[in-house]
C-alpha cells in the first residue's frame, strides 16, 4: 500500500490528536513516521485519489490540528511515496534542509494576496491620467463615434495604458505589503490576476499585514484585493527537490 504525505515536522512535535483521519472514504487513520529528529504525518494512500472537496478539507484539516501544536512543513494534496520505508529514507536523506525550513518557518504563516483591476474604475483612471486618450475620446464623440481606424486607435490605446498600469499596480502591490512579511513568493503569471503573491507573516503580527492590505483597498479603488488566508505556508518550503523523490501530484490546493 502506498503512503500519502501530509506534511514533516520535528520528531519532538505534540502527540497527534486521538483518532485523527486523513483522506480516503472511509478516512485513513493518520500516523506519525519517526526518523532522527523529523516525523511524517502520513496515511495509506487510497487508489484513485482525486482532488474533490471532501479530501482537499481533509488534508487541511491534518494540516490545521498538527500546526495548531507547532511548525509542520505542509506537502501539497496529492503526495504519494510507493511505501513508508521511501518516505523515511527522504527524511533522512533532506534532513538538513527540512530541520532549516522547520526553523525557518516555525511561528509564520502564508498569507495569498490577489489583485486585478475594476474593469470600470481604472478605465476612468486611464482616460484622467492620459491627455492623449481623453484627446482622441473627445474627438471621436464630436465626429459622431469616429472612424473605424479612429476607434481603433483608441482601443489600442487603451489596451496599452491598461497593460502598462496593471504592471505598475502589480509592482505597487508587493511594494506596500513586503516590508510587512517576513518573506514573499510572487505566483505564476496568469490573465485572472495581475498579482497573485504568497507573504510569509509572523502569526503574532498578522494584523499588522491585514491593516496594511486594508489600507492599500483604500488608497487604490481601482483594484480588487482578494486575501486567502492565515493558510499552511505552502510556498515556503521549496517545493519540487525538498519534496519526496517520488512524490506524485494529482491535484492542487
Amino acid at each position: 500500500m502506498s503512503t500519502y504525505v501530509y506534511g514533516i515536522t520535528a520528531s519532538s512535535h505534540p502527540a497527534l490528536p486521538k483518532d485523527m483521519t486523513g483522506v480516503g472514504e472511509p478516512p485513513r487513520p493518520v500516523r506519525v513516521l519517526a526518523e532522527g529528529d523529523l516525523a511524517a504525518l502520513v496515511s495509506e494512500a487510497p487508489e484513485g485519489l482525486r482532488p474533490k472537496r471532501r479530501d482537499l478539507l481533509a488534508h487541511q484539516n491534518v494540516l490545521a490540528e498538527t500546526g495548531a501544536a507547532g511548525c509542520v512543513l505542509p506537502m501539497r494534496f496529492g503526495s504519494v511515496a510507493p511505501d513508508d520505508d521511501t518516505v523515511t529514507a527522504v527524511l533522512a536523506e533532506r534532513a538538513d534542509h527540512y530541520k532549516e525550513r522547520l526553523r525557518t518557518l516555525d511561528g509564520k504563516v502564508e498569507y495569498n494576496v490577489k489583485a486585478t483591476h475594476d474593469e470600470e474604475a481604472v478605465l476612468h483612471r486611464v482616460l484622467s491620467q492620459s491627455p492623449e486618450i481623453r484627446s482622441l475620446t473627445e474627438a471621436n464623440q464630436e465626429a459622431g463615434g469616429g472612424s473605424y481606424e479612429q476607434k481603433l486607435q483608441l482601443g489600442e490605446m487603451v489596451v496599452a495604458a491598461v497593460k502598462a498600469r496593471e504592471a505598475e499596480d502589480a509592482a505597487d502591490v508587493l511594494r506596500v505589503l513586503q516590508p510587512e512579511a517576513a518573506a514573499v513568493s510572487v505566483g505564476p503569471e496568469s490573465t485572472g490576476w495581475l498579482a497573485n503573491v504568497s507573504f510569509l507573516v509572523h502569526r503574532d503580527t498578522a494584523q499588522v499585514f491585514l491593516a496594511a492590505v486594508d489600507e492599500l483597498r483604500k488608497s487604490r479603488p481601482h483594484l480588487e484585493i482578494r486575501v486567502n488566508g492565515p493558510l499552511p505556508p505552502y510556498s515556503f518550503v521549496d517545493p519540487g527537490p525538498s519534496e519526496p523523490a517520488s512524490s506524485v501530484s494529482v491535484g492542487e490546493e
